[in-house]
């Protein structure tokens, strides 16, 4: 299995940031799991929120035609009632499987002021095929309550927009998830300038792979790797 972080800048024009990552999807192989950084198309564009929610919509449908070939992970802007919600969006099989807002919105840039929290009832592990996958959206990972909803899960993903001054407790808290809930994890953070980049995938064994240098990470996977560590180091989690 090969997964896939999308280390990637958002710029301002947000027609060109949905070209880019159509063209950097299709640049990895067929079957690959792909995650994109936390709101990629547009950023926390809190003055042109309405626009940012209008290329979400085209985004979706051009996703959901991409992912007859890939499994395409990332967060959009997305109006519902006159509120906005950072949502986390899955596609897989021409179809969106799972959707789920960010519940814990970040304390230091204003979001409580623009978005509205998401239902923390839609944290949860889900089912892609056999794939159990869980999600947690940047801030959420420094909450250890949502580790624990997430243990038993085969990959969890977390797409951010996580800052430099912060950038080792990034890749401190997603060595750790992998090591503490015996399983990969797949991190992809937003590579602007003013961002921290270490984007990852990490194995059970807490292996973490990383290159601040590239837009596109990828590794092949052995997913018995996940049942090799939980019977190595048994701890109680389900297979």
């Amino acid at each position: 299995m090969n997964l896939v972080s999308l280390q990637l800048k958002t710029k301002s024009n947000f027609a060109k940031n949905l070209k880019k990552l159509i063209k950097s999807i299709k640049k990895v192989p067929k079957k690959s799991f792909i995650l994109a950084p936390e709101l990629y198309l547009n950023g926390y564009a809190y003055d042109d929120l309405d626009n940012a929610s209008k290329i979400s919509k085209k985004a979706i449908k051009k996703l959901k035609k991409l992912s007859l070939k890939y499994t395409i992970g990332l967060t959009l802007t997305i109006k519902q009632n006159n509120a906005y919600y950072n949502t986390f969006y899955i596609f897989h099989n021409g179809k969106v499987v799972h959707t789920q807002g960010k519940n814990k919105l970040f304390v230091l840039n204003d979001e409580k002021k623009y978005f509205t929290a998401g239902d923390e009832k839609n944290l949860h592990i889900f089912n892609i095929g056999k794939l159990k996958i869980g999600v947690m959206i940047c801030f959420e990972l420094r909450f250890l309550d949502y580790w624990k909803k997430l243990q038993g899960a085969d990959i969890i993903l977390i797409p951010s927009m996580w800052g430099k001054p912060r950038k080792k407790h990034f890749e401190i808290l997603t060595s750790a998830l992998a090591v503490a809930n015996q399983c990969f994890v797949l991190a992809t953070n937003s590579a602007n300038s003013d961002m921290a980049k270490s984007s990852g995938i990490i194995t059970p064994f807490g292996e973490a792979h990383r290159d601040d240098s590239k837009s596109i990470l990828q590794k092949s996977i052995d997913l018995k790797d996940i049942k090799k560590m939980r019977r190595y180091m048994n701890i109680s989690i389900k297979n």
